[in-house]
C-alpha cells in the first residue's frame, strides 16, 4: 500500500486517510489502488463495521492527479487503471461509509461522497465538479446519483458551470448530513462511526444493500468510464491539459467537436 493512503482500525472502525497534502491530496493510480484494497478488505472483514474516509491538510482532495490525466490525453496508457476498481468498490461495498470533508473536494473528491452513507462537512468545505471545464464527463455514477439527489437542474448546473458549492448549500441540498466547525470534524466523524459500529451489523448491511441498486450503479460506472476514456483522447481535452501545463486559459473556439 502506498504511504499516501494510511489506514487504522479500532473498535470496528477502519479509518482511511488520504495523505498527500503537498499535492492537494490529488489521487494517483497507486493511491486509487490502495483505496480499493482498503475498501475491499473491509468488505470481507467481519471485524470492520464502518469505514471513515478523511484526508490530511487544508482540503479533502483535488481529485485525479492532473499529470496522469494529461499523460493519458497524450496517449500514454497505464497497464492497470486502479480508479476503475476504486469506483466499483465504492459502489458495491455493504460496509457503511462515513466521510469527513474539509476545504475543497474537487472532481472525484466530490463525486465519491455520493457513495458515502454519512457525510460530515467542515464549515469551509466546498464541493466542486469541474469535469466540463476539463473537456471530460462526470464519473463514479455521479451522472445518475447527483440528479437523483438534488434534481436535474441543480445537478446540470454543478456539472456544467463547475462553481463551488459551499458546505451550507450542500447540506441544504441533501448532499451532507452535518456541517461542523473545522476543529470538530474528525471527532464528529469518529463519534458517528463508533455509534454506527455499535448497531446490529447484520441489519445495518442488509439495510444498505436494499437501499442501493449496485447493479445499476455498476452499469452507469461502465458507461461513464467508456465516455470518459474517449473524452480524454479528444482535441478538447488535449487543449484543456495543454492550457493547464502552460498556465493559460484554454481556447476551445476553434475545436468543432459534436460527439
Amino acid at each position: 500500500m502506498t504511504s499516501e493512503i494510511k489506514t487504522e482500525r479500532h473498535a470496528g472502525v477502519l479509518t482511511v486517510t488520504i495523505s498527500r497534502p503537498d499535492k492537494k491530496n490529488a489521487l494517483t493510480n497507486a493511491m486509487y489502488g490502495a483505496l480499493a484494497d482498503a475498501i475491499d478488505g473491509a468488505s470481507s472483514d467481519p471485524e470492520v463495521h464502518v469505514i471513515v474516509l478523511q484526508s490530511e491538510g487544508d482540503l479533502f482532495s483535488a481529485g485525479n492527479d492532473i499529470g496522469e490525466f494529461a499523460a493519458r490525453a497524450a496517449g500514454s496508457a497505464l497497464q492497470e487503471r486502479h480508479v476503475d476498481r476504486f469506483l466499483r468498490s465504492l459502489a458495491s461495498t455493504s460496509v457503511p461509509l462515513v466521510a469527513a470533508v474539509q476545504g475543497k473536494a474537487i472532481g472525484v473528491g466530490a463525486t465519491m461522497l455520493l457513495h458515502c452513507d454519512y457525510v460530515i462537512l467542515a464549515e469551509d468545505a466546498q464541493l466542486i465538479t469541474p469535469f466540463i471545464d476539463l473537456a471530460l464527463v462526470p464519473e463514479a455514477a455521479s451522472s445518475l446519483l447527483l440528479p437523483l439527489r438534488i434534481g436535474h437542474a441543480r445537478a446540470f448546473e454543478m456539472f456544467a458551470f463547475g462553481a463551488p458549492l459551499p458546505a451550507a448549500a450542500a447540506l441544504a441540498s441533501g448532499l451532507a448530513n452535518r456541517v461542523v466547525p473545522n476543529a470538530e470534524l474528525r471527532s464528529e466523524a469518529r463519534r458517528a462511526a463508533e455509534q454506527l459500529a455499535s448497531k446490529p451489523y447484520g441489519a445495518m448491511i442488509a439495510m444498505k444493500r436494499i437501499m442501493r441498486d449496485t447493479e445499476k450503479l455498476a452499469l452507469q460506472i461502465d458507461v461513464e468510464l467508456g465516455v470518459f476514456a474517449k473524452r480524454l483522447e479528444s482535441d478538447e481535452a488535449r487543449e484543456a491539459f495543454a492550457a493547464f501545463r502552460e498556465k493559460r486559459r484554454p481556447d476551445f473556439t476553434r475545436i468543432r467537436e459534436r460527439k
